[in-house]
Protein backbone atom coordinates (compact mmCIF):
# COMPACT_ATOMS: atom_id res chain seq x y z
CA UNK A 1 0.00 0.00 0.00
CA UNK A 2 1.38 3.53 -1.09
CA UNK A 3 1.94 6.17 1.66
CA UNK A 4 -0.74 8.47 -0.30
CA UNK A 5 -3.26 5.55 0.13
CA UNK A 6 -2.40 5.02 3.68
CA UNK A 7 -2.26 8.67 4.70
CA UNK A 8 -6.07 8.86 3.31
CA UNK A 9 -6.79 5.98 5.04
CA UNK A 10 -5.89 7.12 7.93
CA UNK A 11 -7.71 10.36 7.82
CA UNK A 12 -11.25 8.88 6.74
CA UNK A 13 -10.39 6.26 9.56
CA UNK A 14 -10.44 9.02 12.12
CA UNK A 15 -13.17 10.72 11.15
CA UNK A 16 -15.20 7.47 11.20
CA UNK A 17 -13.88 6.98 14.40
CA UNK A 18 -15.10 10.64 15.94
CA UNK A 19 -18.52 9.64 14.30
CA UNK A 20 -18.75 6.17 16.07
CA UNK A 21 -22.21 5.57 17.26
CA UNK A 22 -24.19 7.32 14.89
CA UNK A 23 -26.18 6.13 11.76
CA UNK A 24 -25.07 4.84 8.43
CA UNK A 25 -27.07 7.68 7.27
CA UNK A 26 -25.45 10.15 9.41
CA UNK A 27 -22.03 8.86 8.57
CA UNK A 28 -22.67 9.40 4.80
CA UNK A 29 -24.08 12.95 5.64
CA UNK A 30 -21.17 13.75 7.62
CA UNK A 31 -18.39 12.40 4.71
CA UNK A 32 -20.71 14.27 2.09
CA UNK A 33 -19.99 17.77 3.55
CA UNK A 34 -16.13 17.16 4.72
CA UNK A 35 -14.24 19.13 2.27
CA UNK A 36 -11.29 17.25 2.99
CA UNK A 37 -12.76 13.50 2.76
CA UNK A 38 -14.47 15.22 -1.20
CA UNK A 39 -10.85 16.09 -1.89
CA UNK A 40 -9.21 12.45 -1.07
CA UNK A 41 -8.88 10.50 -4.51
CA UNK A 42 -10.53 7.80 -4.05
CA UNK A 43 -9.72 3.66 -5.14
CA UNK A 44 -10.29 0.21 -4.19
CA UNK A 45 -7.66 -0.22 -2.65
CA UNK A 46 -8.40 2.59 -0.19
CA UNK A 47 -12.74 1.71 0.07
CA UNK A 48 -11.29 -2.25 0.87
CA UNK A 49 -8.86 -0.86 3.56
CA UNK A 50 -11.87 1.16 5.10
CA UNK A 51 -14.10 -1.45 5.19
CA UNK A 52 -11.62 -4.01 6.62
CA UNK A 53 -11.11 -1.08 9.28
CA UNK A 54 -14.80 -0.90 9.79
CA UNK A 55 -15.64 -4.71 9.37
CA UNK A 56 -17.11 -5.28 13.24
CA UNK A 57 -19.03 -1.40 12.65
CA UNK A 58 -21.51 -1.92 10.06
CA UNK A 59 -22.63 1.59 10.17
CA UNK A 60 -19.68 3.32 9.50
CA UNK A 61 -18.58 0.56 6.70
CA UNK A 62 -22.09 1.05 5.08
CA UNK A 63 -21.92 4.89 5.42
CA UNK A 64 -18.53 5.09 3.94
CA UNK A 65 -19.40 2.71 1.24
CA UNK A 66 -22.68 5.08 0.47
CA UNK A 67 -19.95 7.83 0.46
CA UNK A 68 -17.51 6.43 -1.65
CA UNK A 69 -20.40 5.18 -3.99
CA UNK A 70 -21.75 8.68 -4.47
CA UNK A 71 -18.46 9.94 -6.21
CA UNK A 72 -18.49 10.30 -9.64
CA UNK A 73 -14.93 9.48 -9.78
CA UNK A 74 -14.77 5.72 -8.06
CA UNK A 75 -17.28 3.12 -9.26
CA UNK A 76 -17.36 0.10 -6.84
CA UNK A 77 -16.06 -3.14 -7.37
CA UNK A 78 -17.12 -6.51 -7.22
CA UNK A 79 -15.05 -7.52 -3.48
CA UNK A 80 -16.03 -3.95 -2.41
CA UNK A 81 -19.74 -4.91 -2.46
CA UNK A 82 -18.82 -9.27 -1.22
CA UNK A 83 -17.34 -7.12 1.64
CA UNK A 84 -19.85 -4.88 2.89
CA UNK A 85 -22.54 -7.98 2.23
CA UNK A 86 -20.36 -10.48 4.74
CA UNK A 87 -19.97 -7.20 7.09
CA UNK A 88 -24.06 -6.84 7.08
CA UNK A 89 -24.37 -10.29 7.42
CA UNK A 90 -21.81 -10.85 10.63
CA UNK A 91 -23.58 -7.85 12.07
CA UNK A 92 -27.08 -9.76 11.96
CA UNK A 93 -28.24 -6.68 9.58
CA UNK A 94 -30.44 -9.13 7.14
CA UNK A 95 -32.66 -6.79 5.49
CA UNK A 96 -29.54 -4.40 4.62
CA UNK A 97 -27.82 -7.29 3.53
CA UNK A 98 -31.00 -8.39 0.82
CA UNK A 99 -31.28 -4.81 -0.32
CA UNK A 100 -27.35 -4.70 -1.40
CA UNK A 101 -28.03 -7.91 -2.76
CA UNK A 102 -30.45 -6.61 -5.02
CA UNK A 103 -28.64 -3.93 -5.52
CA UNK A 104 -25.42 -6.09 -6.84
CA UNK A 105 -27.98 -8.22 -8.76
CA UNK A 106 -29.16 -4.81 -10.71
CA UNK A 107 -25.28 -4.68 -11.86
CA UNK A 108 -24.81 -8.22 -12.72
CA UNK A 109 -22.31 -8.10 -9.99
CA UNK A 110 -23.66 -10.92 -7.61
CA UNK A 111 -20.93 -13.89 -7.83
CA UNK A 112 -21.20 -17.46 -6.32
CA UNK A 113 -18.87 -16.04 -4.09
CA UNK A 114 -21.60 -13.42 -3.07
CA UNK A 115 -24.17 -15.96 -2.81
CA UNK A 116 -22.05 -18.41 -0.45
CA UNK A 117 -21.50 -15.74 2.00
CA UNK A 118 -25.21 -14.57 1.94
CA UNK A 119 -25.76 -18.34 2.63
CA UNK A 120 -23.58 -18.56 5.57
CA UNK A 121 -24.66 -15.44 6.98
CA UNK A 122 -28.27 -16.59 6.95
CA UNK A 123 -27.45 -19.98 8.47
CA UNK A 124 -24.94 -18.23 11.43
CA UNK A 125 -28.60 -16.39 12.24
CA UNK A 126 -29.89 -19.48 12.92
CA UNK A 127 -32.42 -18.42 9.39
CA UNK A 128 -31.36 -21.67 7.62
CA UNK A 129 -34.26 -21.45 5.69
CA UNK A 130 -33.58 -18.51 4.49
CA UNK A 131 -30.02 -20.03 3.06
CA UNK A 132 -32.23 -22.30 1.57
CA UNK A 133 -34.13 -19.58 -0.32
CA UNK A 134 -31.23 -17.99 -1.71
CA UNK A 135 -30.24 -21.41 -3.03
CA UNK A 136 -33.76 -21.72 -4.83
CA UNK A 137 -33.75 -18.52 -6.48
CA UNK A 138 -29.86 -18.63 -8.13
CA UNK A 139 -31.63 -18.75 -11.73
CA UNK A 140 -32.19 -14.59 -10.67
CA UNK A 141 -28.70 -14.10 -10.29
CA UNK A 142 -28.00 -15.81 -13.79
CA UNK A 143 -26.42 -18.61 -11.56
CA UNK A 144 -26.71 -21.95 -12.19
CA UNK A 145 -27.94 -24.99 -9.61
CA UNK A 146 -25.14 -27.65 -10.37
CA UNK A 147 -22.73 -29.92 -7.73
CA UNK A 148 -21.18 -26.68 -6.65
CA UNK A 149 -23.71 -24.53 -5.83
CA UNK A 150 -25.45 -27.73 -4.24
CA UNK A 151 -22.35 -28.51 -2.43
CA UNK A 152 -22.38 -24.84 -1.08
CA UNK A 153 -25.44 -25.19 0.34
CA UNK A 154 -25.19 -28.60 1.97
CA UNK A 155 -21.72 -27.35 3.56
CA UNK A 156 -23.43 -23.86 4.79
CA UNK A 157 -25.90 -26.35 6.69
CA UNK A 158 -24.04 -29.06 8.18
CA UNK A 159 -21.71 -26.30 9.82
CA UNK A 160 -24.78 -25.13 11.60
CA UNK A 161 -25.25 -28.44 12.75
CA UNK A 162 -28.47 -28.83 10.41
CA UNK A 163 -27.76 -32.19 9.46
CA UNK A 164 -30.53 -33.19 9.19
CA UNK A 165 -32.15 -30.63 6.69
CA UNK A 166 -29.34 -30.58 4.75
CA UNK A 167 -30.08 -34.47 4.43
CA UNK A 168 -33.44 -34.06 3.13
CA UNK A 169 -32.56 -31.22 0.82
CA UNK A 170 -29.80 -33.80 -0.62
CA UNK A 171 -32.39 -36.25 -1.39
CA UNK A 172 -34.84 -33.72 -3.41
CA UNK A 173 -32.01 -32.42 -5.55
CA UNK A 174 -29.99 -35.88 -6.29
CA UNK A 175 -32.25 -36.80 -9.30
CA UNK A 176 -31.38 -33.59 -11.29
CA UNK A 177 -27.90 -32.74 -9.20
CA UNK A 178 -25.03 -35.43 -9.43
CA UNK A 179 -23.05 -35.69 -5.90
CA UNK A 180 -19.08 -35.90 -5.72
CA UNK A 181 -16.91 -36.95 -3.63
CA UNK A 182 -16.60 -33.45 -1.96
CA UNK A 183 -20.65 -33.62 -1.04
CA UNK A 184 -20.45 -37.16 0.54
CA UNK A 185 -17.56 -35.53 2.50
CA UNK A 186 -19.36 -32.73 3.71
CA UNK A 187 -21.94 -35.33 5.17
CA UNK A 188 -19.07 -37.16 7.42
CA UNK A 189 -17.69 -33.91 8.60
CA UNK A 190 -21.26 -32.65 9.60
CA UNK A 191 -22.66 -36.23 10.98
CA UNK A 192 -19.55 -36.32 13.53
CA UNK A 193 -19.65 -32.96 14.27
CA UNK A 194 -23.10 -33.85 15.40
CA UNK A 195 -21.96 -36.97 16.97
CA UNK A 196 -23.87 -39.55 15.04
CA UNK A 197 -20.72 -41.11 13.81
CA UNK A 198 -22.85 -44.22 13.16
CA UNK A 199 -24.70 -42.18 9.79
CA UNK A 200 -20.63 -41.06 9.09
CA UNK A 201 -20.17 -44.74 8.37
CA UNK A 202 -22.75 -45.01 6.57
CA UNK A 203 -22.11 -41.82 4.35
CA UNK A 204 -18.98 -43.82 3.01
CA UNK A 205 -20.77 -46.98 2.05
CA UNK A 206 -23.37 -44.68 0.37
CA UNK A 207 -20.10 -43.26 -1.10
CA UNK A 208 -19.13 -46.04 -3.08
CA UNK A 209 -22.68 -46.78 -4.13
CA UNK A 210 -22.26 -43.70 -6.06
CA UNK A 211 -19.37 -44.65 -7.48
CA UNK A 212 -17.30 -42.08 -5.02
CA UNK A 213 -14.04 -43.56 -3.66
CA UNK A 214 -13.68 -42.75 -0.31
CA UNK A 215 -9.99 -40.62 0.25
CA UNK A 216 -7.69 -39.73 2.97
CA UNK A 217 -10.16 -36.79 3.96
CA UNK A 218 -13.45 -39.10 4.22
CA UNK A 219 -11.78 -41.30 6.85
CA UNK A 220 -9.55 -38.99 8.60
CA UNK A 221 -12.05 -37.07 9.33
CA UNK A 222 -14.04 -39.83 11.22
CA UNK A 223 -10.63 -40.40 12.95
CA UNK A 224 -10.65 -36.39 14.06
CA UNK A 225 -13.59 -37.39 15.60
CA UNK A 226 -12.80 -40.34 17.42
CA UNK A 227 -9.58 -38.29 18.38
CA UNK A 228 -11.59 -35.78 20.03
CA UNK A 229 -13.43 -38.28 22.17
CA UNK A 230 -9.71 -39.97 22.85
CA UNK A 231 -10.82 -43.23 21.63
CA UNK A 232 -7.47 -44.28 19.97
CA UNK A 233 -8.63 -48.20 19.90
CA UNK A 234 -10.90 -46.69 17.05
CA UNK A 235 -8.61 -44.51 15.50
CA UNK A 236 -6.23 -47.55 14.78
CA UNK A 237 -8.74 -49.59 13.99
CA UNK A 238 -9.73 -46.72 10.76
CA UNK A 239 -5.87 -46.80 10.46
CA UNK A 240 -5.76 -50.02 9.55
CA UNK A 241 -9.24 -50.10 7.64
CA UNK A 242 -7.65 -47.56 5.33
CA UNK A 243 -4.29 -49.60 4.60
CA UNK A 244 -6.56 -52.43 3.69
CA UNK A 245 -8.98 -50.10 1.21
CA UNK A 246 -6.22 -48.63 -0.42
CA UNK A 247 -6.09 -45.44 1.16
CA UNK A 248 -3.58 -45.12 3.23
CA UNK A 249 -3.15 -42.09 5.68
CA UNK A 250 -0.84 -39.59 4.74
CA UNK A 251 1.00 -36.89 7.02
CA UNK A 252 -2.08 -34.84 7.54
CA UNK A 253 -3.66 -37.83 9.28
CA UNK A 254 -0.42 -38.85 11.98
CA UNK A 255 0.18 -35.40 12.43
CA UNK A 256 -4.04 -34.83 14.29
CA UNK A 257 -3.38 -37.72 16.02
CA UNK A 258 -0.48 -36.89 17.58
CA UNK A 259 -1.55 -33.30 18.46
CA UNK A 260 -4.52 -35.20 19.72
CA UNK A 261 -2.64 -37.75 21.78
CA UNK A 262 -0.11 -34.93 23.00
CA UNK A 263 -3.51 -33.16 24.16
CA UNK A 264 -4.47 -36.28 25.95
CA UNK A 265 -1.29 -36.53 27.52
CA UNK A 266 -0.78 -40.15 26.02
CA UNK A 267 2.88 -39.45 25.42
CA UNK A 268 3.95 -43.14 24.76
CA UNK A 269 1.49 -43.67 22.59
CA UNK A 270 2.47 -40.70 20.45
CA UNK A 271 6.06 -41.84 20.38
CA UNK A 272 5.15 -45.06 18.95
CA UNK A 273 3.06 -43.52 16.34
CA UNK A 274 6.23 -42.60 14.86
CA UNK A 275 7.11 -46.46 13.93
CA UNK A 276 3.44 -46.81 12.83
CA UNK A 277 3.59 -44.15 10.54
CA UNK A 278 6.92 -45.80 9.16
CA UNK A 279 5.40 -49.10 8.43
CA UNK A 280 2.54 -47.11 6.24
CA UNK A 281 5.14 -46.12 4.45
CA UNK A 282 4.29 -42.06 4.89
CA UNK A 283 7.35 -40.04 4.80
CA UNK A 284 7.60 -37.19 8.26
CA UNK A 285 7.32 -33.26 7.22
CA UNK A 286 8.52 -30.71 9.24
CA UNK A 287 5.15 -29.86 10.75
CA UNK A 288 4.80 -33.67 11.80
CA UNK A 289 8.35 -33.00 13.35
CA UNK A 290 7.22 -29.76 14.76
CA UNK A 291 4.37 -31.50 16.89
CA UNK A 292 6.29 -34.56 17.73
CA UNK A 293 9.18 -32.52 19.05
CA UNK A 294 6.92 -29.93 20.82
CA UNK A 295 5.11 -33.18 22.31
CA UNK A 296 7.90 -35.21 23.58
CA UNK A 297 9.05 -31.78 25.23
CA UNK A 298 6.05 -31.38 26.86
CA UNK A 299 6.45 -34.87 28.29
CA UNK A 300 10.41 -33.98 29.67
CA UNK A 301 11.65 -36.47 27.08
CA UNK A 302 13.98 -33.90 26.01
CA UNK A 303 16.78 -36.13 24.64
CA UNK A 304 14.45 -37.48 22.48
CA UNK A 305 13.41 -34.35 21.20
CA UNK A 306 16.98 -33.52 20.60
CA UNK A 307 17.49 -36.47 18.64
CA UNK A 308 14.40 -35.54 16.31
CA UNK A 309 15.64 -32.32 15.73
CA UNK A 310 19.44 -33.36 15.33
CA UNK A 311 18.94 -36.54 13.87
CA UNK A 312 15.72 -37.97 12.29
CA UNK A 313 15.36 -34.37 10.68
CA UNK A 314 18.46 -33.82 8.47
CA UNK A 315 18.11 -37.72 7.58
CA UNK A 316 14.33 -37.51 6.43
CA UNK A 317 15.04 -34.61 4.44
CA UNK A 318 12.37 -32.25 6.29
CA UNK A 319 13.86 -28.91 7.21
CA UNK A 320 13.09 -27.07 10.22
CA UNK A 321 11.56 -23.94 10.23
CA UNK A 322 10.84 -21.12 12.69
CA UNK A 323 8.43 -23.51 14.96
CA UNK A 324 11.15 -26.08 14.89
CA UNK A 325 13.76 -23.76 16.44
CA UNK A 326 11.15 -22.14 18.53
CA UNK A 327 10.15 -25.71 20.24
CA UNK A 328 13.76 -26.31 20.93
CA UNK A 329 14.47 -23.40 22.37
CA UNK A 330 11.70 -23.43 24.48
CA UNK A 331 12.60 -26.91 26.16
CA UNK A 332 16.23 -26.04 26.89
CA UNK A 333 14.91 -23.15 28.79
CA UNK A 334 12.00 -24.81 30.33
CA UNK A 335 14.81 -26.96 31.65
CA UNK A 336 17.49 -24.95 32.59
CA UNK A 337 19.82 -24.87 29.99
CA UNK A 338 19.71 -21.18 28.73
CA UNK A 339 22.86 -21.52 27.02
CA UNK A 340 22.51 -23.84 25.04
CA UNK A 341 18.76 -22.71 24.15
CA UNK A 342 21.05 -19.72 23.07
CA UNK A 343 23.80 -21.54 20.86
CA UNK A 344 20.50 -22.80 18.82
CA UNK A 345 19.41 -19.64 18.05
CA UNK A 346 23.17 -18.76 16.72
CA UNK A 347 22.37 -22.13 14.94
CA UNK A 348 19.49 -20.58 13.30
CA UNK A 349 20.53 -17.30 12.64
CA UNK A 350 23.86 -18.65 10.48
CA UNK A 351 21.53 -21.77 8.59
CA UNK A 352 19.57 -19.25 6.81
CA UNK A 353 16.97 -21.69 6.34
CA UNK A 354 14.08 -19.26 8.16
CA UNK A 355 14.25 -16.25 10.56
CA UNK A 356 13.52 -15.78 14.30
CA UNK A 357 10.32 -14.32 15.58
CA UNK A 358 9.10 -12.98 18.84
CA UNK A 359 7.49 -15.91 19.96
CA UNK A 360 11.28 -17.22 19.41
CA UNK A 361 12.59 -14.71 21.99
CA UNK A 362 9.97 -15.22 24.43
CA UNK A 363 11.55 -18.48 26.37
CA UNK A 364 14.88 -16.16 26.32
CA UNK A 365 13.71 -13.35 27.97
CA UNK A 366 12.01 -15.28 30.72
CA UNK A 367 15.10 -17.26 31.15
CA UNK A 368 16.54 -13.80 31.72
CA UNK A 369 14.31 -12.66 34.61
CA UNK A 370 14.19 -16.77 36.21
CA UNK A 371 18.58 -16.36 36.42
CA UNK A 372 18.66 -12.35 37.58
CA UNK A 373 20.80 -11.71 33.91
CA UNK A 374 18.56 -8.41 33.78
CA UNK A 375 21.25 -6.56 32.71
CA UNK A 376 23.98 -7.65 29.74
CA UNK A 377 21.98 -10.42 28.86
CA UNK A 378 18.52 -9.22 28.61
CA UNK A 379 19.84 -6.09 26.97
CA UNK A 380 21.62 -7.75 24.38
CA UNK A 381 18.40 -10.19 23.31
CA UNK A 382 16.48 -6.76 23.00
CA UNK A 383 19.24 -5.18 20.97
CA UNK A 384 18.96 -8.31 18.13
CA UNK A 385 15.41 -8.57 18.25
CA UNK A 386 15.16 -5.03 17.54
CA UNK A 387 18.11 -3.88 15.66
CA UNK A 388 19.00 -7.05 14.02
CA UNK A 389 15.80 -9.02 12.96
CA UNK A 390 14.08 -5.94 12.96
CA UNK A 391 11.03 -7.41 15.05
CA UNK A 392 8.56 -5.16 16.70
CA UNK A 393 7.05 -6.16 20.51
CA UNK A 394 3.78 -7.08 20.93
CA UNK A 395 1.46 -7.00 23.45
CA UNK A 396 2.72 -10.00 25.43
CA UNK A 397 6.36 -9.77 24.51
CA UNK A 398 5.71 -5.81 26.40
CA UNK A 399 3.73 -7.33 29.27
CA UNK A 400 6.25 -9.94 29.64
CA UNK A 401 9.01 -7.40 30.09
CA UNK A 402 7.18 -4.88 32.46
CA UNK A 403 6.42 -7.53 35.14
CA UNK A 404 9.93 -9.02 34.68
CA UNK A 405 11.36 -5.70 35.61
CA UNK A 406 8.93 -5.00 37.96
CA UNK A 407 9.82 -8.24 39.66
CA UNK A 408 13.54 -7.29 39.20
CA UNK A 409 13.13 -4.17 40.85
CA UNK A 410 13.93 -2.44 37.89
CA UNK A 411 10.64 0.10 37.19
CA UNK A 412 12.70 2.57 35.87
CA UNK A 413 13.46 0.61 32.81
CA UNK A 414 9.69 -1.21 33.00
CA UNK A 415 8.16 2.23 32.85
CA UNK A 416 10.22 3.37 29.84
CA UNK A 417 9.32 0.17 27.76
CA UNK A 418 5.28 1.46 29.11
CA UNK A 419 5.99 4.60 27.27
CA UNK A 420 7.51 2.86 24.16
CA UNK A 421 4.07 0.47 24.10
CA UNK A 422 1.80 3.71 24.28
CA UNK A 423 3.68 5.22 21.82
CA UNK A 424 3.07 2.33 19.44
CA UNK A 425 0.05 2.25 20.24
CA UNK A 426 -0.21 -0.90 21.59
CA UNK A 427 -3.27 -0.40 24.89
CA UNK A 428 -1.49 -1.76 27.75
CA UNK A 429 -2.95 -4.99 30.22
CA UNK A 430 -5.29 -3.48 33.23
CA UNK A 431 -2.99 -6.29 35.13
CA UNK A 432 0.27 -4.57 33.98
CA UNK A 433 -0.85 -1.02 34.56
CA UNK A 434 -1.61 -1.88 38.36
CA UNK A 435 1.22 -3.44 38.88
CA UNK A 436 3.76 -0.77 37.29
CA UNK A 437 1.44 1.58 39.37
CA UNK A 438 2.32 -0.02 42.55
CA UNK A 439 6.26 -0.29 41.51
CA UNK A 440 6.33 3.86 40.54
CA UNK A 441 4.54 4.59 43.45
CA UNK A 442 7.00 3.06 45.48
CA UNK A 443 10.31 4.74 43.88
CA UNK A 444 8.16 8.34 44.26
CA UNK A 445 7.90 8.50 40.51
CA UNK A 446 5.19 10.54 40.85
CA UNK A 447 4.81 12.21 36.90
CA UNK A 448 4.85 8.38 35.90
CA UNK A 449 2.12 7.20 38.25
CA UNK A 450 -0.15 10.21 36.94
CA UNK A 451 0.17 8.88 33.66
CA UNK A 452 -0.51 5.51 34.28
CA UNK A 453 -3.54 6.72 36.43
CA UNK A 454 -4.63 8.46 33.29
CA UNK A 455 -4.40 5.72 30.99
CA UNK A 456 -6.12 3.57 33.54
CA UNK A 457 -9.03 5.81 33.44
CA UNK A 458 -9.61 5.04 29.55
CA UNK A 459 -9.26 1.27 30.03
Amino acid sequence: MTFVVQKCAKNLHNLLEFLLGVSDNEVLQSLLHDQACNSIQLSSELVNKLLHKFKDDWKSALGAFRWAGSRSSYKHTPEAYDMLVDILGRMKQMDKMKALLEEMNQYHLVTLNTVAKVMRRFAGAGKWEDAVRTFDELGTFGLEKNTESMNLLLDTLCKENKVQQAREIFLELKSHISPDAYTFNIFIHGWCKVKRVDEAYWTIEEMKGHGCRPGVISYSTIIQFYCRQNNFGKVYELLDEMQAQGCPPNVVTFTTILCSMAKSGEFEEAWHLVDRMKLAGCKPDTLFYNSLIYTLGRAGYVQEAVHIFEVEMPRTGANPNTSTYNSVIGIFCHHGQEQVALNVLNDMEESGLCKPDVQTYYPLLKACFKTGKTDSCLSKLLDDMVNKHHLSLDISAYSLLIHGLCRANKCEWAYTLFEEMIGQEITPRYHTCCLLLDEVKQKNMYAAAERIEDLMKKL
